[in-house]
């Protein structure tokens, strides 16, 4: 089982990626090329096929063979929304349909109760144009790792406590990961 030590060192190493990162165009043509999808290095400990979520610096990472990572900018959940842990991707769906949780409909009941019946999926949904499905064994979260056609929410905390790629980016990462993909979530530093 992964403990807080190993999030701590893996956290830290991950800082180390940035200035050794060769950018790569992978769509999200409205976002700043600092958003954009690159192939960094990463420490030969961590292991491929792994998705690592680092909160602190908006960054999913995608572990590949050869020290390699894919990684995407992301928004992630607004204070008090954020989780941390290990998961399992339970489900990948396109155009996925979505419902709010009943704790997002009593958080803010003017702007999630018209929805708690759902919403097909399609371009205005907030769950995008792909989804992955954070579970602990068999128990759906509600944790998403999704798209999102609001560029402007990369890069900052402000969802109900899902990572959201643009599209773009979301269909590249989700032509990538099998189901059973082991998905770290970081603690977010103060």
């Amino acid at each position: 089982m992964i403990d807080r030590r190993y999030f701590l060192a893996a956290g830290a190493a991950l800082g180390i990626l940035g200035s050794r990162a060769a950018a790569q165009d992978s769509g999200g043509a409205q976002l700043p090329e600092k958003y954009q999808p690159r192939m960094v290095e990463i420490p030969a400990s961590m292991n491929p096929g792994e998705i690592h979520v680092d909160p602190n610096r908006f960054a999913l990472y995608w572990t590949m063979e050869g020290g390699q990572a894919m990684r995407y900018s992301v928004g992630v959940g607004r204070a008090g929304l954020y989780e941390t842990g290990v998961f399992r991707m339970g489900a990948k769906k396109e155009w996925p349909s979505w419902t709010p949780t009943p704790d997002m409909i009593e958080r803010e009941p003017e702007k999630y109760k018209k929805y708690e019946d759902g919403m097909e999926g399609g371009p205005d949904n907030p769950l995008g144009a792909r989804a992955l499905y954070l579970f602990e064994g068999t128990r759906d979260t509600y944790l998403r790792i999704h798209g999102t056609n609001a560029p402007s929410t990369i890069g900052t905390a402000v969802s109900n406590g899902c990572a959201r790629l643009v599209n773009d980016h979301m269909i590249d990462l989700y032509e990538r990961v099998p189901l059973e993909t082991t998905v770290f979530l970081y603690p977010k530093l103060a």
